[in-house]
């Protein structure tokens, strides 16, 4: 039973190709929970087999700078001649709903978001290791040596930002850092000041003392 009826704003970030989508997939395949996946928007092609609408919204530069010049996004950020960014009315929309709302977004963007709200959970994903961070953007086989240099110097600058975070989760092994983050969900639930104004209504209880 959930004290607080406002769902939770759960922020996954970390380095780019830590292995957060990795991460969140399998934190989404778990049981027990009642999760859903905010969407972000970016002006960069799909990679693979990802699907708009599912994995990302992928639209036009000029259609992402409207959104910006009309206050569209919880946040965005600009990286290697991309935007990317969370459409703000379908985050609060589904928190309004009572969902538990995950954002897997970039550092930049987790920062603007802490910014703006006092009731998210930063959670922030990190590589066991550089070296191991190194390899993780070779094997995705997507960007040339020069891209993946500007993530590692990009990476470089992020990894002493982990203390503005709540969490920091070590992505070692993919399902143990899953059970990791659905531990840190289920404690934040438990939190008295997210659930004390429902509990006194439920039991009739004073703190007056």
């Amino acid at each position: 039973m959930k004290l607080n009826e406002r769902g939770l704003l759960i922020v996954l970030s970390g380095p780019s190709g830590v292995g957060k989508g990795t991460v969140r997939k399998a934190l989404f395949d778990m049981e027990g929970h009642d999760l859903v996946y905010s969407i972000s928007m970016t002006t960069r092609p799909p990679r693979g087999d990802e699907v708009d609408g599912e994995d990302y919204y992928f639209v036009s530069k000029e259609e992402f700078e409207r959104r910006i010049r009309e206050d569209g996004f919880l946040e965005w950020a600009e990286f290697v001649g991309n935007y990317y960014g969370t459409p703000k009315d379908k985050v609060e929309a589904q928190l309004k709903q009572g969902k538990e709302v995950v954002l897997e977004i970039e550092v930049q963007g987790a920062l603007q978001v802490r910014e703006k709200t006092n009731d998210g959970v930063f959670v922030f994903i990190a590589p066991p290791s550089k070296e191991a961070l190194y390899r993780r953007l070779l094997r995705r086989g997507t960007e040339s040596n020069e891209t993946i240099q500007k993530r590692m110097d990009k990476a470089e600058r992020e990894f002493p930002i982990a203390h503005k975070y709540d969490y920091i989760v070590v992505n070692d092994e993919v399902t143990n850092a899953a059970d990791r983050v659905l531990a840190i969900i289920r404690a934040e639930h438990a939190k008295t000041e997210r659930s004390i104004h429902k509990y006194k209504e439920l039991l009739g209880v004073d703190f007056s003392e």
